[in-house]
């Protein structure tokens, strides 16, 4: 576990932090973009929480959960670990595995879509919504470092998957989709 005893160090204040190895990047490296959209979508999860309860609630909480094992992962580059060391903490495919097995039972509950939804709705809904798209820019951070350094792969597909359980859960939030907003794709021509 983490201990913190302190909350500033003024170790950033040149405009450089330190990643989970100790390598010191600009603030603005692609590392860090990555696990800070990943902290935004975190935050806008805690906030859609406020709005639902039950066993949506539950989902969320473990989702945040796994966001912080998520922002953990992608804070330490992949290499070997040294001998004698702890292996780092990384996403694993059961996590994956447990998100599609949500998406499918939310889902299941809901009826077929005709056209897409645009966000909103109720409070719920809406604030889901939100989350959801925030997690789609984690994504493309997430992706745009992939494209240059090593990322495990659960990473990326833990965030996709997230993103459709988070709408998922909005339609469900919607009274299972009686509540949601459907595009009328020309209609103020």
């Amino acid at each position: 576990m983490v201990r913190l005893t302190r909350i500033y160090t003024r170790g950033g204040d040149a405009g450089q932090t330190s990643l989970g190895d100790g390598t010191r990047v600009a603030k603005h490296d692609a590392r860090v973009a990555a696990y800070g959209s990943v902290d935004e979508a975190n935050a806008a999860i805690g906030m859609a929480r406020l709005h639902v309860e039950g066993e949506i609630d539950a989902v969320l909480a473990r989702v945040q959960n796994d966001l912080f094992d998520l922002g953990a992962d992608l804070c330490r580059p992949q290499a070997e670990t040294p001998p004698g060391k702890p292996a780092p903490l990384r996403v694993s495919a059961a996590q994956v595995a447990r998100l599609e097995r949500e998406i499918d039972a939310f889902n299941a509950q809901l009826a077929p879509l005709d056209s897409f939804v645009l966000p909103g709705g109720t409070p719920a809904g809406a604030s889901l919504h939100m989350a959801r798209t925030i997690a789609r820019r984690a994504e493309r951070d997430i992706t745009a470092l992939a494209a240059h350094e090593p990322v495990n792969p659960e990473v990326v597909r833990y965030i996709n998957r997230l993103s459709d359980l988070l709408f998922v859960l909005a339609r469900h939030a919607n009274d299972r989709g009686a509540r949601d907003i459907l595009w009328q794709p020309g209609e103020n021509r």
